[in-house]
């Protein structure tokens, strides 16, 4: 058998057993080593292919394709460097529970460690930040390397779609010659299916949970973002029989779309009451639920740590439970599904607890609806009570997430709210959106950024000269580091602005003409209607002008109002 045949079958059993297994999507980076693999999927009328020269912006675009549909997605790179730009995108798809399948090229065993150009070590190269690695064999005649491949793409992929998701890892050496024949159609796989199961909890933990419920006079739940794909019917349902006060995060996508029976649960404004020394003395609890992630609220991790409550029971699809503060005291390994129907509850919930979780919710939202700052928490603010019916949010990190938490008040309209909140970085931020928005191509996708974040991955841009791209970009310019202005560093003046603030004077009008983007300044708070200005173009860049100092002084005059009334009912 000719060595082009032999590779011709390699690559093309690895592409059919990609698309067997129900993979949609490949990112491909161009490369040399990664040739044979570029050829195959890019010749597969199955797939949909992308392209992005840049690898760290191609991976977190894969990222943001596999967030949209809740599948993996698959990336491609050659050997070398290029491997080592996937790295922020693989941690954050760990800690973000996304599934991914990266294919490395590489160079052959002999070319290893001896000097080779673009020969570096890619074994193991993401270390635990994948849940998986396999390094495939040199294409042969051997009888058992297809068998081999195939059922290892399967593991892959199953391995990325099992809970908790996350990203899986094939490093494939390629000899020269790298060039292929190409096949009209792919070739039959001899494995047929592989079958995910679902995470139940036992008899016992449903019991032990029934009890807790029964017993607690004051309890709460808490929703944080949720593993891709939950239903969110299962939550209302419990909610429903439990009747009790549920602290819901805006990346939950719980805040939107409520169901009219659960709206009078549904607390929002959290993060600003427990700001209130003297509500978090009325607040204290026996119990508190939480579903999903810990949410972005660092006072509700603090309220939690001071009050201890005697029950705190984490439902995670991992048994590697998420509870950095260290205070939980049960731990349920399960999927959010329909044992929650089967779950008995028997609540005793003092009602006086519930109404003072919704008084209180009255009295933040009040001041939030009526809120008459023409600072950034304002525009957020306009934004998301204009934005489209069936629109999607991705939100940066930093002040954007927090604003869009202040900000985002119960609502039946249907918007949902998304962000790389792994990690918590900013970065790869724009080119994750971009991968959403293909991802979600029957929504319109707007993204929320800072221009720090902004300016961290221009490359992103990159994308839309090779694929078509529907994307609105609102970037906050206040010129620097707005989120330090709130912290502790601020106080440190001699060195604030060149370490934390970092202001660059740079402005993005010069960046959209670019790349051909209609681009719109806004300088005031009256031109806040240009946000939704019609657009025939599919790219807008919307720049707005703040102040980082008016932002914390705005922010605070509001925290202060709700504590005041607050103080002022509960004395």
């Amino acid at each position: 058998m000719s060595e082009c045949k032999i590779l011709t079958d390699y690559v093309y059993k690895i592409v059919a057993s990609l698309v067997q297994n129900g993979v949609e999507d490949v990112v491909i980076s161009p490369g040399s080593r990664s040739t044979p693999l570029a050829y195959a999927f890019a010749s597969t009328k199955e797939l949909n292919i992308y392209r992005q020269v840049d690898e760290r912006s191609a991976a977190f675009f894969a990222l943001g394709l596999a967030k949209a549909k809740g599948k993996p997605a698959v990336l491609l790179c050659t050997s070398g460097t290029a491997a080592a730009n996937y790295f922020p995108a693989i941690v954050e798809a760990k800690y973000a529970r996304v599934p991914l399948v990266v294919i490395t090229a590489d160079r052959p065993h002999e070319l290893r460690e001896v000097g080779a150009p673009q020969a570096i070590n890619q074994l193991d190269l993401y270390g635990k930040h994948v849940k998986w690695f396999a390094e495939f064999p040199i294409p042969d005649e051997y009888h058992q390397t297809l068998p081999f491949i195939e059922r290892h793409v399967a593991r892959a992929v199953s391995m990325a779609n099992t809970h908790p998701f996350g990203p899986v890892h094939i490093n494939v050496p390629f000899r020269e010659p790298l060039l292929i024949d190409f096949m009209d159609e792919l070739p039959k796989s001899s494995f047929i299916s592989s079958f995910p199961s679902s995470i139940i909890p036992s008899k016992e933990a449903m019991n032990a949970l029934s009890s807790i419920i029964r017993e607690t006079k004051k309890g709460f739940m808490v929703i944080g973002e949720l593993a891709l794909g939950t239903k969110h019917e299962y939550l209302w349902s419990l909610i429903r029989k439990l009747k009790w006060p549920v602290l819901v995060e805006s990346l939950s996508n719980m805040r939107a779309s409520i169901p009219e029976d659960c709206m009078e649960y549904v607390i929002a404004t959290y993060d600003a009451l427990l700001k209130c020394d003297v509500f978090k003395q009325y607040a204290a609890c026996d119990t508190v639920i939480r579903f999903g992630a810990q949410p972005i609220s660092k006072f509700l991790t603090i309220f939690l740590t001071e009050t201890q409550p005697q029950n705190y029971v984490v439902i995670d699809e991992d048994p590697l439970f998420r509870d950095s503060s260290s205070v939980s005291t049960h731990s349920i390994h399960a999927s959010i599904g329909p044992w929650l129907e089967e779950l008995e509850v028997h609540s005793a919930m003092d009602e006086g607890y519930l109404n003072l979780w919704q008084r209180a919710e009255q009295i933040a939202m009040k001041h939030i609806q009526t809120y008459s700052e023409q600072d950034e928490g304002a525009f957020v603010q306009y934004l998301l009570e204009h934005l489209p019916e069936k629109s999607d949010l991705f939100v940066s990190n930093s002040m954007p997430i927090r604003d869009i938490d202040t900000f985002l008040l119960p609502t039946k309209k249907d918007i949902q709210i998304f962000a790389n909140r792994g990690a918590n970085g900013i970065d790869g931020v724009m080119s994750t959106a971009f991968g959403f928005s293909k991802g979600r191509e029957n929504r319109e996708t707007y993204l929320l950024i800072g221009d720090l974040a902004a300016l961290h991955d221009l490359n992103a841009f990159l994308l839309t000269r090779y694929q078509p791209c529907k994307l609105t970009v609102i970037v906050l310019n206040n010129d620097g580091g707005g989120i330090f202005s709130y912290l502790s560093q601020a106080t440190v003046k001699e060195y604030y602005e060149d370490l934390f603030g970092t202001p660059t004077a740079l402005h993005f009008q010069e960046a959209a003409n670019m790349y051909e983007m209609d681009y719109i300044n806004i300088k005031h708070f009256d031109e806040r209607e240009k946000l939704f200005e019609n657009s025939e173009q599919p790219l807008r860049l919307i720049e707005i002008t703040t102040n980082r100092d008016e932002n914390v002084q705005a922010h605070r005059r509001l925290w202060q109002q709700i504590h005041l009334e607050l103080k002022e009912w509960l004395h």
